[in-house]
Parts: C-alpha cells; structure tokens; sequence
C-alpha cells in the first residue's frame, strides 16, 4: 500500500510556497512529532483557545495574548495547554505584532517538545490553512484512486484458476504486507510472500491463530510481535469456522479494511464452496478405497491418475486410523497430499481413514498422529494387488499396537496370543476356568497354579511336580481332579491348549 505524508508536521514545513521555517531543532522535540498529520488549521491569538481545539490541529498566532510583563510561567503554561489538547504544532506569525518569536515562547515549546515553526510575514494564515486542506483533498483522492484500482486488481486475480492463492498474493503487494491463510486445523496453508515471517514469529502467530479458532466465534483479533503488528480475521460462520487469515500490519485507513473486508468475503465465500467440492472427493476417494480393497486396482489406478496424478508407487504401506471424520484432519491430508502429489493418497472405508504411502516414507504418518492426538497402525509394505490383506494388518497394528504409532510387524513379532488381551477373551477366559477358581475359594486348594504350572512344563508330572515342590503323585491327583471339575479330557491337545489360551488371556 503506497504510503503518502502530504499531511504532515514536516510536509507543510516543506512547502517552499509558504516559506515555513522550524524554530526548535529537531533533536530538541519528541520522536516522530514531524511525522504527526496535521489534520486542520487554525488560528487563534487567545489566551486558552483549546476548549475550540482538535487533536491534530496545527495552532497559528500572532501573539496578541502574550504582554510585554509576561514572565516564563506564562509562556509555560500557554503551550502546556496546547500539547494537552493534542496540538501537533504551533505557528507563530513574525513580524504582525512582535519582532520574531519571543524567546521565552521557544523556550517553553523546547521544554514541551512541541514543534515550533515561524510564518513570516508576507505569508498570510489563510494559505497555510488552504495549502493543508488541499493536501487533505489530495491524499484522499489518491486513497480512493488506489482503492479503486485495489479492488479491481484483487477481482482479476479472483478470476484465475488458483484464484484463492491469486487474492492472497494481491493482497499481500496492495498493502505492502505479509498475509497468511490459515487452515481450520490451524495450519500455515498459504503465505505471500512465502518464508517472510522468521520462525519464532510464525510461532507466535500460530498460537495466537489456534487460539482464534478454539473460541470457535467469527472475530478479528490482533498482536504485536516484536515490532511486527498483526491484524487476524476469521473465514467462516460461528461453529464452522474455515480458517484465518493474518496481516502483518496495524492501523489500516477505511480504504485499506474495506480492501481487506472484501478479501475476507471472497475467502470465506471460496472455502464454503471447496466444502461442497471437498465433499465430492471425498466420496471418490472413498471409491477408490473400495476398488484397492477388491484387490484390483485397474480402476483405482485409472481413477487417481486422472484426479490426483496417480498412486503412490509400489511397495506401500496402508495405514489406518479410527479418527473421526473431522474437517481439520481432511484438510490437513489434502495439503499434504498436494504438497506430495504421488507419494500420498487417503481415503475412507466404511469405518476408517486409510492413508497410502510409499515404503519407507512415514514422515506424515508421525506428524498426523501427533498434530491431532491420533492412533495410527501400519502395514508391512506390499504391492496393490495384496491391499486387504495390507489394510488388515494396519487394522491389527491399530487395535494391538501401543503408542501413536504402531506397525504390524512389532506387532506381529510378539505372537498370535497377544491378541487375547480383549475384554472378549478374558470374559469367555473367566467362565472355561471358573470351575477350578471357585474349588480352589471354597477348599483352600491350588488346581489354577497347578494347572498353570503342569501346561507350563509341557504337561510332564515330574518337572511339574518339581517346579511346585510338590510329589508327583499329588500333582497327578490334582490334575485328575481339575479334569473332573472341568469335564474335560486333559489326554487331548486340543482340551490342554484351549486351556492354556485360558490362562494366558488372565495373565
């Protein structure tokens, strides 16, 4: 956004037309007092003409108010009275009633910090007056004409094919700024001008974003990072918030919010519709799920280079989690799989999220987990000819696994029988064994350990026995009785390892 100072302390100074000059030095006044807009003229000879002052009013005089008796106090006092009111600078008429500047005037604007400037005398009020409203009426036009051309640039660049991406940029060149789109996860989607912002003020900025969308309420907020203020606006309506968008700027004029307002609608208005869009590939890429889980991907295949390019090439690992079907974490996957192109594809099944990816490549499978405080399981890699079986093992790894990411072959190397650790299994675990449990409560007896221990020893008395310290005959006696109270036939493999899956489920 071109910046103008036509209506500043220092640009009526430098008017050459009106012969200005500055009586205190620069060094001796306030820092940026130069810089303040002069937002009116007017003059006055009063002793307190500030109950008919505005703030940023330039003050001219000729001094009548002031007597020839009049001591430092006096002066004091006057000029005290103007920067209380918000007087930006003073002028003072040379030569009309009193030679110059009186001394102890310039004394006391020095003191206050306040710009003092002379107007000689061939310079009437009424041009310094008239040459600052001119220059208001110019900077305004020039406001307006840049608004104007503004707001055409960003609608041309709403008309292209990435127009979102196109609008953003735009918009960042139209005000001289950095803005950045965050997605409803919170995420950095898009920023122009990219990588402008250093880390630790990204940081800041995120939080400050996820904070925004938490509230879950449209708002505008802002922050100060540093020296870098940021202006935060949300996309979307309450409770269905899309996104945020951050400017790095503060104090925008009427034209620059009404620029921003209007990029803020065409923002929320073009994610609203990408939700009707991103439904519809959701439900395609659920099809192809559908087609890899027949084990054919002919159709897959063909689906996916026409839509996304392709598939990630072959071995890949299926993943799987049972997240909800959440906004964000579509979002986030859909970036990512643009980022990736090939090396990322996902999709729902009837009940979970499956995310396909090229062997090796488990980067975004971590940082899903733990950006949104998911389980995943993954598969060994295989080709698409065997994704059930692939999907299967991600199931097993999800269900099984412990931490937020699992894979099939920890799991896997840990046996068939940790898969009993199922409220299922323990259930059914309870009632095979409940016999034996209830005699040995009721008769003091120990045919549970007993059996445990006999099944142990791969059902030999005499080690078994050993083990316990116990006779032999006494761990056969126990073992009979425990056959008995079981109705079983504990000769049999078949009796002595449904048993032992037992036991191992209670353990």
């Amino acid at each position: 956004m071109e910046q103008t100072d036509a209506t500043t302390v220092r640009a009526l100074l430098s008017r050459r037309d009106l012969h200005l000059s500055l009586a205190v030095a620069e060094d001796d006044l306030t820092p940026g007092a130069l810089e303040q807009p002069v937002r009116w003229v007017h003059n006055s000879d009063l002793a307190d003409p500030t109950p008919f002052l505005s703030t940023g009013l330039a003050l001219l005089t000729t001094g009548t108010q002031f007597g020839e008796g009049d001591d430092a106090g006096a002066y004091t006092a006057y000029v005290q009275r103007l920067v209380g009111s918000g007087v930006c600078a003073l002028g003072f008429g040379a030569d009309v009633v009193r030679a110059g500047i009186p001394p102890l005037l310039t004394r006391a604007c020095r003191t206050a910090r306040l710009p003092l400037f002379e107007v000689p005398y061939r310079t009437p009020f009424i041009a310094i007056a008239q040459a600052n409203a001119q220059a208001i009426a110019a900077q305004a036009y020039a406001r307006r004409s840049w608004a104007l051309a503004a707001q055409r640039a960003i609608a041309l660049a709403a008309l292209r094919p990435d127009g979102l991406s196109a609008t953003l940029a735009e918009l960042a060149r139209q005000l001289d700024a950095w803005v950045g789109l965050f997605d409803a996860a919170g995420a950095l989607a898009r920023e122009h001008p990219a990588g402008a912002l250093d880390g630790a003020t990204a940081a800041a900025v995120g939080d400050e974003v996820a904070t925004v969308l938490r509230r879950g309420a449209r708002a505008g907020s802002s922050l100060q990072v540093g020296v870098t203020p940021f202006t935060l606006q949300t996309l979307g309506r309450r409770g269905h918030l899309r996104g945020v968008i951050a400017i790095s700027t503060g104090n925008l004029d009427q034209e620059g919010r009404d620029l921003v307002t209007s990029v803020i609608a065409m923002a929320g208005l073009a994610l609203e519709q990408n939700e009707g869009l991103a439904r519809a590939r959701s439900l395609l890429r659920a099809g192809v799920v559908q087609s890899l889980l027949s084990d054919d991907p002919t159709l897959a295949r063909r689906v996916a280079r026409d839509m996304w390019g392709g598939l990630p090439a072959a071995p890949v690992t299926v993943a799987m989690t049972d997240a909800p079907a959440r906004e964000a974490v579509t979002e986030w996957l859909e970036l990512r799989a643009h980022e990736r192109g090939r090396r990322l594809f996902f999709g729902r099944d009837e009940q979970n999220l499956l995310i396909v990816v090229p062997e090796g490549d488990a980067d975004d499978l971590a940082e899903l987990a733990a950006r949104f405080d998911l389980r995943i399981g993954a598969s060994e890699p295989g080709g698409y000819g065997a994704f059930a079986r692939a999907a299967d093992q991600a199931a097993v790894a999800l269900r099984r696994g412990v931490g937020a990411l699992s894979w099939f072959r920890d799991v896997a190397s840990s046996g068939v029988l940790s898969t009993l650790h199922t409220d299922a299994a323990r259930t059914l675990a309870r009632a095979a064994l409940a016999p034996l449990a209830t005699h040995d409560e009721d008769a003091g007896t120990a045919l549970v350990e007993s059996v445990r221990t006999w099944l142990e020893h791969d059902a030999r008395f005499d080690e078994a026995a050993l083990a316990l310290g116990i006779h032999r005959h006494t761990m056969r006696a126990r073992i009979a009785q425990a056959q008995q109270l079981l109705g079983v036939d504990l000769g049999s493999f078949a009796a002595r390892a449904e048993l032992w899956v037992a036991l191992r489920a209670l353990a």
